[in-house]
């Protein structure tokens, strides 16, 4: 499963809008996609609320993981979201 990890850049974090955009990009993907803090145990990205429970902020470490056609361009648009540079 592809997976891409990295810092989060954006000021907010994942919070409120840009975790709804989070939520809804990886939803338009037939693919799981799965988002975990840190070392922490992966949740499904497809979930506003699973999202907003690992309250992410800038500066906090995230493994975006997704499977299917299509993964590396889904976790480019992802990280972008995430304000990874």
């Amino acid at each position: 499963m592809p997976q891409r990890r990295l810092i989060v850049e954006a000021e907010v974090g994942l919070h409120a809008r840009p975790a709804a955009t989070f939520v809804q990009t990886a939803t338009r993907s037939p693919a799981s996609v799965t988002l975990a803090k840190g070392d922490g145990t992966p949740v499904n990205a497809k979930s506003i609320l699973s999202v907003l429970a690992l309250d992410v902020k800038k500066g906090d470490a995230i493994t975006i993981s997704t499977d299917g056609d299509g993964a590396e361009e889904l976790l480019d648009e992802l990280a972008s979201i995430a304000g990874a540079p």
